[in-house]
């Protein structure tokens, strides 16, 4: 956990500010309420761009802030400023107390405290001067270029974020996170002939950059991107049609995430706008199916020693065996759904109202041979890598776009295809799931997702998984 000290200094004697007034005028404007907090902010974040050969961008920004929030029922002040003093806070209170209007409530109970820390508190901006970074990103292009003359184009990027925070609530409960974040993307076009194409790789996490410093990780992420690139060289229309479909561990997992996991956040279900309302402990996926939200893994991109509301991570089950047995929870859903938070309360800054996410969301492995589960599909597809996607929580319909995928016949992955999409449900791929890898792992880091106009970092993972039976959009008839 982190030293609340260090925040203190950070937020109030570097401000200015008088701790015992700020909590006075928090405990005045959350009396009588449900819920609420003082949110309190400082961001600093770098980004680097190197592409085709040149330095293309720099950019550093810091930014501090504050958000006020009161709830009573299921109405919620919220009042936010880019500014912390006194004065602006007790605007915001006086905003923020009208959502009581004359409705007297009880002050919900504090979230109880964590003393283990997930990632290393240090700033990753402070410890790596600019011209390494940019002499990083020179040694790729160099390295990638030296490695196959169809190489074209070479684009990286790197950047870091370092944000703390300090939730204050009524009577003085104060817990604090300082969260540092990093990641690393390479992104390479080849050409041959008449024909480009390209590939990428990316990795990240909250740590700091001294990993992604290290030439065996950067130099593996430049040949995974060229592998990918000269891949796509020989990639062949995608077939179209229903087939069996083999989704590779790790970064595929993120079809999870949305087809399953946003169905799974308790905001859908309390409103039973969720193809999963209402089913709590039916079986909704295939015997053997287990899905987690585990915020609390060490160093992943989308863990949080605390949420965004002062709740410890957890892991929270969601599927278990087939049968739903968990929906993740911030605090105001909780309440209302009569359970307590999961630790998914999260926000993309101070100026944004706590929702329910998923932080890393993973299929727990099962027990085939990931070589025998595709040798068991005489005609099918093996999608490893995916593109962008979306999906329609009420139904859970989705279509994802496949950026490396291989036909399988008689039993072996062949020839790789292009322009391949997966269109089903996710009530399909967790009812279809047939066979469950021994193999899985993580995405190396690089999620992000949307919802409601707010950004923040996730992870997913997977072990490899037969679905039998999507459809798969393409070119060419199957």
């Amino acid at each position: 956990m982190t030293d609340i000290a260090r925040l203190d200094d950070l937020f109030f004697t570097r401000a200015g500010l008088d701790r015992s007034r700020v909590e006075g005028v928090v405990d005045d404007a959350l009396a009588g309420a449900d819920d609420g907090e003082l949110f309190l902010e400082y961001r600093q974040s770098e980004s680097f761009t190197f592409d085709d050969g040149k330095l293309k961008n720099a950019s550093f920004d810091s930014s501090q802030g504050f958000g006020l929030r009161a709830v009573s029922g299921e109405a919620t002040g919220y009042g936010h400023a880019a500014e912390l003093s006194e004065d602006a806070i007790r605007r915001a209170a006086d905003t923020v107390k009208a959502v009581r209007s004359g409705r007297a409530g009880t002050l919900d109970v504090g979230p109880g405290r964590t003393n283990r820390s997930l990632y290393t508190d240090d700033n990753p901006l402070q410890a790596v001067d600019m011209p390494q970074k940019v002499k990083l990103l020179q040694d790729i292009d160099a390295y990638a270029r030296a490695k196959d003359p169809r190489v074209r184009q070479v684009s990286a990027s790197l950047s870091g974020n370092w944000q703390a925070i300090e939730i204050i609530r009524g009577n003085g409960d104060r817990v604090g996170d300082i969260r540092p974040l990093v990641r690393l993307n390479v992104s390479v076009v080849v050409a041959e002939d008449d024909k480009m194409e390209s590939g990428s790789y990316g990795s990240g996490g909250r740590m700091s950059y001294d990993l992604i410093l290290a030439p065996e990780t950067w130099q593996a992420h430049v040949d995974e991107a060229l592998r990918q690139a000269l891949v796509n060289l020989e990639a062949v229309a995608a077939p179209a049609g229903e087939m069996q479909v083999v989704l590779g561990p790790g970064w595929p997992g993120i079809l999870l995430h949305e087809a399953i996991g946003h169905g799974l956040e308790g905001d859908f279900n309390r409103k039973k706008t969720s193809v999963f309302s209402g089913m709590m402990g039916e079986r909704v996926a295939a015997p053997g199916i287990t899905v987690v939200d585990d915020g609390s893994i060490d160093d992943r991109r989308g863990s949080l020693t605390i949420d965004d509301e002062g709740t410890p991570s957890q892991c929270t089950p969601l599927i278990e065996d087939g049968i739903l047995v968990g929906y993740m929870q911030d605090r105001l859903n909780g309440r209302l759904m009569g359970t307590r938070s999961t630790g998914n309360g999260r926000r993309q800054s101070f100026a944004h109202q706590p929702q329910v996410r998923m932080t890393n969301t993973v299929m727990r492995p099962g027990d085939r041979d990931p070589q025998e589960i595709i040798g068991s599909v005489k005609k099918g597809l093996y999608a490893v890598n995916f593109g962008g996607g979306q999906v329609d929580i009420t139904s859970g319909k989705f279509v994802f776009s496949a950026s490396e995928a291989y036909l399988i016949e008689d039993g072996k992955p062949t020839r790789p295809v292009k322009g391949a999409t997966l269109i089903g449900s996710g009530w399909e791929v967790l009812t279809k799931s047939t066979a469950i890898g021994n193999d899985f792992q993580m995405d190396p880091g690089i999620g992000t997702c949307g919802k409601n106009g707010q950004g923040v970092p996730v992870g997913v993972g997977q072990p490899t998984l037969l679905v039998d039976g999507l459809t798969v959009g393409g070119t060419e008839a199957a």
